[in-house]
Parts: structure tokens; C-alpha cells; sequence
């Protein structure tokens, strides 16, 4: 999966760092990122490679190379930075992960969650005064009203929902992912993830699914979320109803049709695997 970047390791604990030159940027307009053209491939840029003045975040380091973030939200737009003579492209985060490799993409999904919170984070909710980074953790405070606001990490289900050999997959309504998935959704308050699976497949496609069995977890910075992978077995009918609103598609499918799904990205590509091998 995205995650899966051995032998390099994440070391996502916060530090007062300052950025050398030859750290990586992680530069952002909305929904796009920054990405170098290399003779290796597409990766970050490095501080050096940018002539604009800004504020630096710290953000992670893989191995030994440091990730910051551009702080400068207001004037990301392609034709505002100015380059070192390097080839540099705005490349759409959805995008990413089919040009570029595992490593890259992963550090790229973990930094776009961070630059979501720090770009929410800039003012509080509570008195409306400009907020600012805690330099011991990661943490954005407020001196006024002494408010504190941490990276918020939304917990989902994906639910492969199973019939002997049939798996259930569907397509989103409405989205720009247009891949066969599985049924999915976010949990509740007050609920636990097994009952957002019982609700998320009753609410999706009106099916009961019995013996939940949790399966993995992946963070999936692109969305702030940290997926929760559960197999469920069909609990009766198995006639569809499906939920519009949400689905494109849904349909029973046998076992043989996901021999070559699996991407080597996600957790419901690996389960689709995982099923199609009987494991």
C-alpha cells in the first residue's frame, strides 16, 4: 500500500526544525501540488529551487531528508512563484499517484493533510483571533483565548462486503475516481467502526452483513483519513438497493474479476486481492 515505502522510514514527530537549503518544499495550490521533473522522475523541490520569500513549517522527515511546507497560502498560484531554472509543474493530487512513485506519493499525501489543517487552522474557532504554530508539538494556539487546535484525522470504514465467492464492488456518483471500490464511509459520533459498516452498507445498498472481521488500516492523507478495512459476510437477501446519492454502481462479482486489481496503493485495492487469493 501507499504507506509501504521500506527500507525508508517516516518519522512524522514534531521538531523545531530550519530548513537547509537542500530540504524538500512542499508547495500547494488548493487541490495541486508542486512537483520537479528529474531524469529519475517526478519528486519534490527543494528549498533552493524556489526564488520567493516565505515562511517555512516543518513538516516530517523520510530517512534523513526533511519535508517543509510553503506557508505562504495566498500567493501559490503557479504564475506567482518564481523558479531557480528548475522544471517545476502544478500536478493535481488526485493524479499523483499514477506518475509518480510510492514514496513520493505518500510524502505528498501526508503533507497535503498537514497543509489542509495549517491552512484551516489560521484563525480559532472560538474567538476569531489569528492563531499560530506551538513550537514543542504539532499544535496551532491561540494567544487570546489560550485555544488549542490539532491535526484532525477523520477514521473510515471500507467494508468488502462477501457472498462465498462473491465480493460486492461499486462506483461513487458524482466523483472523479471512477474505479471499481468498496463500500465505504465515515464513522459516526458515538458509533464503532463495525456499526458504521452495518450502516454505511445498510444506508449504500440495503444489504445486512454479519461475522465483521477487521482486516488493516491506512492513512489517507489526500481525504485526512485513517481507513479502517473490515470483511463483513452477506446476513440474508441479496438483492441491491442502491443509494443514488452515493453510488454510480453496484453489483455482486465473482472472485476471478479482481485477479489484476490490486494497485499497490490502496487498502481496497489490496483487499480485492486478499479475496481473490481466498486468504
Amino acid at each position: 500500500m501507499i504507506q509501504d515505502i521500506e527500507p525508508k522510514i517516516l518519522y512524522n514527530q514534531y521538531t523545531p526544525k530550519k530548513p537547509k537549503e537542500t530540504d524538500y518544499i512542499a508547495v500547494f495550490d488548493k487541490n495541486k501540488i508542486l512537483i520537479k521533473e528529474t531524469e529519475k522522475g517526478l519528486t519534490f523541490p527543494e528549498i533552493q529551487d524556489l526564488n520567493t520569500a516565505c515562511t517555512y513549517q516543518y513538516l516530517f522527515a523520510v530517512d534523513q531528508k526533511c519535508y517543509f511546507l510553503y506557508m505562504n497560502f495566498e500567493a501559490t498560484q503557479a504564475d506567482d512563484l518564481v523558479y531557480n531554472e528548475v522544471k517545476s509543474r502544478f500536478v493535481k493530487m488526485s493524479e499523483l499517484r499514477y506518475k509518480a512513485d510510492k514514496g513520493v506519493c505518500f510524502a505528498a499525501y501526508t503533507a497535503f493533510h498537514l497543509y489542509q489543517w495549517y491552512r484551516s487552522s489560521r484563525f480559532c474557532g472560538c474567538c476569531g483571533a489569528r492563531m499560530k504554530p506551538d513550537q514543542k508539538e504539532r499544535m496551532m494556539y491561540c494567544e487570546k483565548c489560550s485555544s488549542q487546535n490539532y491535526p484532525e484525522i477523520a477514521p473510515a470504514v471500507i467494508a468488502a462486503v462477501t457472498d462465498g465467492s462473491r465480493i460486492l464492488l461499486s462506483k461513487y456518483a458524482n466523483r472523479e475516481y471512477t474505479r471499481y471500490a468498496l463500500i465505504a464511509g465515515f464513522v459516526e459520533a458515538g458509533e464503532t467502526a463495525e456499526e458504521a459498516v452495518r450502516r454505511e452498507v445498510m444506508e449504500e445498498v440495503g444489504l445486512r452483513v454479519k461475522n465483521i472481521r477487521y482486516y488493516k488500516s491506512q492513512p489517507w492523507g489526500i481525504d485526512a483519513n485513517l481507513l479502517l478495512g473490515y470483511f463483513a459476510e452477506l446476513d440474508g437477501d441479496d438483492t441491491i438497493h442502491l443509494d443514488q446519492n452515493e453510488l454510480s454502481v453496484a453489483e455482486w462479482t465473482d472472485r476471478e474479476r479482481l485477479k489484476d486489481m490490486d494497485d499497490g496503493f490502496s487498502l481496497t485495492r489490496e483487499m480485492m486481492r486478499v479475496f481473490y487469493e481466498n486468504k
